[in-house]
């Protein structure tokens, strides 16, 4: 007897190509701890991690990696137009290496707001990769106030991707329970450090202008941006 022939529904709503699912490595952390060794390994190998922030769970891999950089595009379904943010481990992270200036606004507040939720947009060093700041000449960077994001920097040795783990256009991730449903086994790793302080974005400024241009409130309100920059 023949096979029965595929009905409309199966037709319609089974995947085209079924991925083979792999284990998902997901990792208990504090802020009392290190981050673990086979997290850093995995930043240095060009992979993906999933982490806590002050702020929102993060997506992160070596900033300087193109390959892993064009991964979290791709993860996270982002437009390759949009740029991504980095996270720095220390304040002398910001070196020639990043940045190509700091101006006097942006060191007012670095001094008040760092470490914190403030991301500073900056004019990017020559050497940052373009995939990283959309073919732009401006690249966006945070000191977290947190210990597992600062400590995968410092122990991997570069500067880390700190974009939001979720799907573009979907609710920033506080748990490593969401980030775990809405990105699966698409990261390498997630690193569980319960819910985030903050629970939501970073305020974005803009420090390439003078006086300084609040691009996004956020976390830090701007009425403290602005009296930090009186």
């Amino acid at each position: 007897m023949s096979a029965p022939a595929s009905t409309y529904y199966h037709l319609s709503f089974e995947p085209a190509v079924r991925r083979p699912l792999r284990p998902l490595q997901i990792i208990r952390v504090t802020e009392d701890t290190q981050s673990p060794l086979r997290a850093v390994r995995l930043i240095r190998e060009g992979g993906l991690v999933a982490y806590p922030t002050d702020t929102v769970y993060g997506i992160g891999c070596n900033a300087l990696n193109d390959v892993a950089v064009l991964r979290v595009f791709e993860v996270k379904r982002r437009p390759r137009s949009e740029p991504l943010p980095v996270l720095i481990g220390d304040p002398a992270d910001l070196s020639e290496r990043l940045v190509a200036e700091v101006s006097e606004g942006a060191r007012r507040l670095i001094r008040r707001f760092w470490p914190g939720a403030l991301t500073l947009i900056f004019r990017k060093a020559l050497w940052v990769p373009a995939i990283l700041t959309a073919g732009g000449e401006q690249i966006a960077v945070r000191l977290p106030n947190h210990p597992i994001p600062r400590s995968l920097v410092r122990a991997a040795g570069v500067p880390l991707v700190g974009t939001s783990a979720n799907v573009h256009g979907s609710a920033e991730p506080v748990t490593a329970q969401h980030v775990a449903f809405e990105l699966g086994d698409r990261v390498d790793m997630i690193l569980d450090g319960g819910r985030t302080r903050l629970g939501r974005p970073s305020t974005v400024v803009d420090v390439t202008v003078d006086p300084p241009r609040i691009v996004r409130e956020g976390a830090v309100p701007r009425e403290r941006i602005e009296e930090a920059l009186a």
